[in-house]
């Protein structure tokens, strides 16, 4: 029995070492939290504190210290997410965590946005380079701080790798790949059912709006009818001899229910005469957060102190408030990128017309480095609007044109927001900065109120945004809007302004953001009717908007499943619980609420059979095809 004891004892003994080995890792990854330190490239003392919840207070002299410091803090507490963020813009994420993620890292690569960011950073003006320097040193620095690499790192068996000004632009790219739609999936679905179903039947799924929505003004869109069977019969499938996959949608293609909220109420509408800002940007759950809340504050002849949240990966706060103005974003979903059908040249596969000729493809074997197996060597055929990405039902070449690629489309001019006093001065900035299109929305101490479109609009010429077609006869995209042509309202009539990623404009203004799958207009509409209720809006007022969880949608479907348990019930089968459960739903998005779950179920499974048997027949035909940013 000894030597057993002996054995539990010397496992037990080398459990605890590794507990402690790993202890001590992890206490060793930790940022530094107090102390003094010396930071190379400080033209002055930065003071750094922090407050109860760990979100920083920077203090300075100088811009470029501030950037120097938010490098370092950023690397301190975030370094594997900049690095996770960076690679998954560059497509090299396989040489990190290995083969799992070389799909991710082809969908990337496919736009070669490393040599987009280099092309940007050799763009950039100096005040814009002097500021990515500063903070790329500052990053170095944090991330050597540390006495010990972040955690994650060991679990890789892996070494960090040092920061480039090219990574903080390429953590901006990321935010593009999250909120764009880089490979205009959304115009190969409409195309495939366009070639596919009939007109009146296209006409219904693919409608742009419904009497849901809730423009900024202007008027809602009347619902497409219901085809009838005398359109498109279901029963004549049967024909077809489907198998069961073809008729289901694979689980990812179900959309991710989420969306950001954004509004603000002048002054005129509020309890205290100062106008109001809310803004929730809803991207996916993920530990650690997206954002990383911060306080610059600059002393001297332009002093500065703004609050809000930053990207780890960049110098600035992206939004937030300078105690002049305040704003904040929602995803504008405008249609951003296009589908281009090449025309082959006669004999020769491998040119393409253009509006100057005939042109070569330019071909490109981009090298993914893979963590534990052999290098792939990934093929790209290369246009002058963009990469080759597949075919269409014809056999054509398909190119798709992503605003994301281009590089004049990015810039750190998102920066000079900290400088604006005034909404006019916010909205200028905002047109000019360089970053996915976004809803912007913006208050200042006067009370006025401004929402605009921030980011660089293509005008666009010449063909439907919302379908595949040739540019070789011209067309296409040519140059960038005005800004003087850019949607924008200040100070409108109701006193009040929302967003909530749905169509917001109309007419001429929404032809010139196109239709990249807008929100479906509840989520808005029961904003706007909560905002134009409060007749003298409060902060608190503001944070129970955000936390409204009715579910006013989904009331009309209530009664239907009582119905359809009410059917089942009298045909014999047992639901009192479930009977029981909707009747007592309580019309909310309630944590507690089983009804509430039983009806958005409900509704999510008789929408997705519907959309499923309908277009079958696209699957039949393309076996590619799927749903994307269909939310009407």
């Amino acid at each position: 029995m000894k030597w057993i004891q002996r054995i539990s004892a010397a496992i037990l003994l080398l459990l605890l070492l590794g507990a402690l080995s790993l202890y001590a890792v992890l206490r060793r990854s930790l940022p530094q939290l107090d102390g003094d330190l010396s930071l190379s490239g400080l033209r002055a003392p930065v003071q750094v504190q922090r407050d109860a919840l760990g979100v920083p207070t920077l203090t300075a002299a100088d811009r470029l210290d501030l950037a120097r410091a938010t490098g370092w803090l950023h690397a301190q507490d975030r370094y594997f997410q900049m690095d996770l963020n960076r690679r998954a813009a560059a497509g090299e994420l396989s040489e990190l965590v290995g083969a799992s993620a070389l799909p991710l890292d082809r969908g990337a690569r496919l736009h070669r946005l490393r040599k987009v960011a280099q092309q940007i950073v050799a763009a950039a003006a100096p005040e814009e380079r002097a500021l990515l320097d500063a903070y790329s040193a500052g990053v170095n620095a944090g991330l050597r701080a540390l006495r010990s690499k972040p955690f994650e790192y060991w679990l890789l068996a892996a070494e960090p790798q040092d920061w480039r000004p090219e990574d903080t632009v390429l953590s901006v790219l990321s935010m593009w790949l999250q909120l764009t739609d880089e490979a205009a999936e959304r115009e190969a679905m409409l195309h495939a059912m366009r070639e596919a179903l009939p007109p009146e039947l296209y006409a219904f799924i693919a409608q742009p709006g419904s009497p849901w929505d809730a423009p900024l003004e202007g008027s809602v869109l009347p619902q497409v009818p219901v085809p009838g069977s005398t359109v498109y019969d279901l029963r004549t499938l049967k024909k077809l001899k489907f198998r069961r996959e073809d008729l289901q949608l694979s689980a990812a293609d179900a959309e991710a229910g989420r969306g950001s909220n954004a509004w603000a109420v002048a002054g005129a509408h509020t309890a205290d005469g100062g106008a109001l800002v809310a803004d929730d940007m809803h991207l996916g759950l993920g530990v650690p957060s997206s954002w990383y809340r911060m306080r610059l504050r600059l002393q001297g002849p332009q002093p500065l102190d703004i609050s809000g949240v930053t990207l780890p990966g960049t110098p600035f706060v992206i939004a937030g408030s300078n105690g002049h103005v305040a704003w904040g974003f929602t995803n504008s979903y405008g249609d951003w990128s296009d589908l281009v059908l090449l025309d082959p040249a006669p004999r020769d596969r491998s040119r393409y017309r253009t509006p100057q000729g005939y042109e070569p493809f330019e071909l490109h074997a981009e090298r993914l480095l893979v963590r534990g197996d052999d290098d792939v060597i990934f093929n790209i055929r290369t246009t002058l609007w963009g990469p080759v990405v597949g075919k269409d039902v014809a056999g054509r070449d398909l190119v798709v044109h992503w605003l994301g690629a281009q590089p004049a489309a990015t810039n750190l001019r998102l920066a000079w927001l900290e400088q604006a006093r005034s909404v006019e001065e916010a909205i200028a900035v905002a047109q000019g900065a360089g970053l996915p299109p976004q809803n912007f929305v913006v208050a200042d101490r006067a009370g006025h109120i401004g929402w605009t479109i921030a980011g660089r609009i293509p005008l666009r010429d010449g063909h439907d945004p919302n379908l595949p077609a040739s540019w070789a006869d011209g067309g296409g995209w040519n140059g960038w809007l005005p800004q003087a042509q850019y949607p924008r309202r200040i100070d409108p009539p109701l006193g009040r302004l929302w967003t909530a990623n749905a169509r917001l404009v109309e007419g001429e203004e929404l032809s010139r953001l196109g239709d990249g799958g807008y929100e479906f207009g509840a989520r808005a509409q029961q904003i706007r009717g909560t905002l134009l209720s409060l007749p003298a809006a409060t902060p608190e007022d503001m944070l129970q908007v955000q936390l409204d969880d009715r579910a006013l949608f989904l009331s009309r479907w209530q009664p239907l499943l009582m119905q359809a348990l009410e059917g089942l019930q009298q045909a014999g089968g047992n639901h009192e619980q479930a009977l029981a459960a909707v009747r007592a739903w309580g019309g909310r998005a309630a944590t507690d609420s089983v009804g509430y779950r039983m009806v958005r179920e409900f509704h999510d499974l008789a929408r997705e059979r519907a959309f499923d048997a309908i277009t079958a027949i696209c699957r039949k035909r393309d076996p590619d095809f799927h749903k994307a940013y269909l939310r009407q």
